[in-house]
């Protein structure tokens, strides 16, 4: 039987459609009798499965519950946590809930009722929590972690090396904050003084304030507030931010959790999307 060159073009594009979006990670060739080819990802009667490769990285799952607004369970009992997003949480023996916390559960699980998915890694696979971290895609091509974001369900924590998709994922918070969309309109979620650090230092926070000064020590560059507040980069990151001392004298957002030590208030700030001059 001969195929035109036209013919194995079409064929190119269809396969290129199927596994550059994560469609599929197999892909069948049939013939029906009168020469005509079809591709597909369902197996049929008399189909060829053709030797293709994926996506690079991007593997279809089965979920079997969503268990918060970021995390996920696998059929196989693993945890599936989301890279690049963080959502509020929800209420458990340990903790009560945080606003916006149920609803972005809820809104997951109306994404994920197809079950399947296809998850896509980065550079560290998983936390101290030996959760895997993944990019998340359902079988029609949404990007998961980016739509959390457009609607106001998430905010973005970046941790690198895992920065696949930064740029995307920041866009995407924008839009909804400039809308304000979600936890963007709640009155929990706005700046506050970084002076009233000691008043709200639960959770995910957003203050304001404007550093005096740097100080640098083996491990962190700080940047103080007054001795009792400052913010610290590890240094091994520092390449991601401009240089520090634009920053000094600057009014800045800062946006991220707070650890204490006695009297002192710190914030680690691991990425430039959570360091916004203002």
């Amino acid at each position: 039987m001969f195929f035109s060159k036209q013919h194995y073009l079409i064929g190119y594009l269809i396969i290129s459609f199927f596994t550059s979006n994560g469609f599929a990670t197999e892909i069948y060739r049939s013939v029906d009798d009168r020469g005509r080819i079809t591709y597909s990802d369902v197996p049929s009667i008399g189909a060829k499965k053709l030797d293709i490769i994926s996506q690079p990285g991007r593997h279809l799952h089965s979920v079997v519950r969503v268990y918060d607004g970021d995390t996920i369970i696998l059929e196989d009992k693993k945890q599936i946590r989301l890279l690049g997003v963080n959502t509020p949480e929800i209420e458990s023996r340990l903790r009560a809930e945080e606003p916006g916390g149920a609803a972005a559960k809820m809104w997951l699980q109306a994404q994920l009722q197809e079950s399947k998915v296809y998850l896509e890694y980065d550079q560290t696979k998983r936390d101290k929590y030996k959760r895997l971290l993944a990019h998340v895609f359902t079988p029609d091509g949404k990007h998961i972690n980016q739509a959390l974001l457009e609607n106001g369900l998430a905010f973005v924590s970046i941790i690198p090396p895992n920065v696949r998709y930064s740029d995307k994922l920041i866009q995407a918070q924008q839009q909804a904050e400039k809308q304000k969309i979600g936890i963007w309109s709640m009155p929990d979620y706005q700046p506050k003084l970084i002076a009233q650090i000691a008043n709200h230092n639960k959770g995910w926070q957003r203050f304001t304030g404007t550093p005096t000064s740097i100080k640098k020590s083996r491990k962190y560059t700080r940047l103080i507030f007054d001795d009792k507040i400052d913010i610290r980069i590890l240094n091994t990151n520092l390449d991601l931010f401009p240089a520090l001392s634009t920053y000094v004298g600057k009014s800045l957002e800062i946006r991220g959790w707070v650890s204490r030590n006695k009297d002192h208030y710190s914030l680690l700030i691991q990425h430039p999307s959570a360091l916004i001059m203002r």
